[in-house]
């Protein structure tokens, strides 16, 4: 059984009024696909095609318009909202640049469960499995670079857990050096961990060296993939 179903799903706002479907502006229009268990699955395609708003109806910001948004998840717990997390463009949206980072990830770790593992292994466990060294930790996130304030915010996400891991451009602003470190640290999340990741960008040719599947949206529908 696929791990979440997306069925006939459209997505508006309405500009001047909630009622008056004149003032309807479509953003999704009846888009249809599955996300396996385990797969590594990128979206592409043009800003403002309606990516991130396809992201934010997959973790439940948004509600679908029409169609219906099926999750399959397999964990016994009953907090589907840990379940599926989003890693922001803007990793400022995730973490407070005036917290020290062993906060963060603490606040994370306690989130989930208190006595799953000794404290500290989880910690390490944490840390070494985004490549995060043990002394930014004292830190405050506004002195991290753009690419540690990224993993911080990604080991804060993997700290809760989820069966399913969404990115909204994460290869944004990055060189070829760093592309390549992140595509493989998200490809040893994948396999290690066993985390379906959904991957969205506007770089496909970055899509396409990551992942085993690539939607296409443009103008709010799905166009291949």
């Amino acid at each position: 059984m696929p791990l979440a179903i997306v069925k006939n799903v459209s997505y508006s706002v309405w500009k001047n009024s909630f009622i008056e479907k004149r003032d309807e502006i479509k953003i999704l229009e009846n888009i249809s696909f599955e996300v396996e268990k385990g797969e590594l699955l990128g979206i592409a395609g043009p800003s403002g095609g309606g990516k991130t708003a396809l992201a934010k109806l997959l973790i439940g910001i948004h509600q679908p318009t029409r169609g219906e948004i099926i999750k399959n998840f397999s964990k016994s717990e009953n907090r589907a909202a840990n379940q599926i997390q989003l890693l922001f463009q803007n990793s400022e949206e995730i973490i407070n640049p005036f917290r020290r980072v062993k906060d963060i990830l603490v606040e994370a770790l306690q989130r989930k469960n208190k006595n799953f593992l000794p404290f500290k292994e989880r910690l390490s466990g944490l840390l070494s499995g985004v490549n995060i060294h043990a002394n930014l930790l004292e830190k405050f996130c506004l002195q991290l670079s753009g690419g540690q304030r990224q993993r911080v915010a990604l080991a804060r996400l993997l700290a809760v857990e989820p069966e399913i891991l969404i990115l909204d451009e994460p290869f944004s602003a990055q060189d070829v050096e760093s592309q390549l470190k992140l595509l493989l640290l998200l490809k040893k999340i994948n396999s290690e961990k066993g985390i379906t990741l959904i991957c969205i960008s506007h770089q496909e040719n970055v899509l396409n060296q990551l992942t085993s599947r690539v939607l296409r949206i443009k103008e709010g529908r799905l166009v291949s993939g």
